[in-house]
């Protein structure tokens, strides 16, 4: 085989393989991306959900002293009302 030959069978066979290996290897690195942002979104889950059960929490306590407040304005009217039908003229 004489040089000319030899740098052919280079050029055709190492090419594509050397191309190989370097997508390989991006492709790699590029899984190795997904599976970290992954783990980041499995990670913040819990967190996400503690934070939407805390407003749940806090938004139904705010509703029950609302209307307990409002019963109770309600329960005072209906006192007086009940006075003034009970009281004679």
């Amino acid at each position: 085989m004489d040089v000319k030959t030899i740098s052919e069978v280079i050029a055709n066979q190492g090419f594509p393989i050397a191309l190989s290996i370097l997508l390989i290897f991006r492709i790699d690195r590029f899984m190795q991306e997904i599976v970290i942002a992954q783990k980041e979104g499995y990670r913040q889950i819990p967190e996400n959900t503690k934070e939407i059960h805390n407003t749940i929490t806090n938004l139904h306590q705010q509703n029950l002293e609302y209307y307990f407040l409002r019963f109770a304005e309600v329960q005072k009217e209906l006192a007086g009302i009940k006075i003034e039908l009970g009281s004679p003229r």
